[in-house]
């Protein structure tokens, strides 16, 4: 009974979240590697970045920011709407598919510089993203690095990150359990190849549909609820993506390509071009600054700030909330 409540729980939390970028858009070109056919022999990602790169090198870290600027799709501030809660949740670990810097507003996706796009496999029968051999890197960790001497020379004005795994803790209010831990690992990714995944050290094996490819929106919950584990999941709709430069440069439908203008971080409030000359000498440090300002958010039918999807709050919107890139 505990693991059938809190499964119907976590099946009314997906069903309303909807993305706010236009679908109508063309899908813009983008680099394609060359996809293996072979069935991937990985288990699980990894947790550490390894280079044996030598030279200095352009190093991407995340960070995950409950006080940064909360933005809308479009890259303006904004408020948790009238009626509504939020949540800030607490990141465990995030992946990346595809790295673009872009040195101007018309700069069109996959027009710019590319620096990484995540191998990708046609094992599961279309192109999908090979999870196992992502990097899921924690707050403060590197995700990416490249030579510079590879980076094209130039002068960029936008970075574009696309996010293919988030994993996060959430706290949710029950009737039989009070307030509880969860964790949800959600794949944001155009497509990705799964066969397993961990939440907390605990191995998730797909069942909806079985292993294989799963479409952006796939998603697993777990919970541990009076000394039972409780795992789940379920196919959810497309999360908000923030593109403050939408009007010239729109994001293809289904990805999550979060876009930031670059600024530095003696100055994050006004934007400032990032110069390759191509002649550097030393590291240099991008901090991928990503805003969970109550990024989790949803519609409150009892006032009290907790979220309660049993009595029928519904989820509206679980998009990050901005990126921040910063040198």
């Amino acid at each position: 009974m505990k693991n059938l409540f809190i499964t119907t729980l976590f099946i009314l939390i997906f069903i309303s979240c909807k993305k706010k970028e236009s679908t109508t858009e063309d899908p813009a070109p983008t680099p394609t590697p060359t996809p293996t056919v072979s069935c991937p022999t990985c288990n699980f990602p990894d947790t550490v970045w390894t280079s044996t790169a030598s030279g200095p090198k352009l190093i991407f870290k995340f960070k995950f920011d409950s006080t940064q600027t909360r933005l809308n799709n479009l890259g303006t501030p904004t408020t948790v709407a009238a009626g509504n809660a939020g949540q800030s949740p607490k990141f465990n670990g995030m992946s990346a598919h595809y790295i673009e810097m872009a040195p101007t507003n018309s700069t069109q996706v996959g027009l710019g510089t590319v620096l990484y796009r995540a191998e990708e496999t046609m094992c599961g029968g279309s192109n999908a993203i090979v999870f196992c051999k992502s990097v899921v890197a924690k707050d403060g960790d590197v995700f990416f690095s490249v030579p510079i001497a590879s980076v094209t020379p130039g002068t960029y004005k936008w970075l574009r990150v696309s996010l293919a795994y988030q994993n996060y803790d959430i706290k949710v209010k029950t009737t039989s359990a009070g307030v509880i831990d969860g964790t949800i690992a959600s794949f944001v990714g155009f497509n990705t190849y799964l066969t397993k995944y961990k939440m907390h050290g605990a191995v998730m094996t797909p069942t909806l549909n079985g292993a294989g490819n799963k479409l952006q929106g796939y998603w697993g919950f777990y919970a541990n609820v009076f000394s039972t584990e409780v795992k789940t999941e379920g196919q959810a709709p497309q999360t908000t993506v923030v593109n403050p430069n939408s009007a010239n440069s729109p994001i293809p439908a289904g990805s999550c390509l979060v876009t930031g203008e670059f600024v530095t971080t003696a100055n994050q409030t006004v934007g400032a071009p990032f110069v390759i000359t191509g002649n550097e000498t030393q590291d240099i440090i991008i901090t991928v600054s990503l805003s969970t300002n109550k990024s989790f958010e949803w519609k409150e039918l009892t006032a009290d700030g907790l979220f309660q999807p049993e009595i029928g709050e519904t989820v509206v919107d679980m998009g990050l909330r901005g990126l921040k890139p910063m040198y």
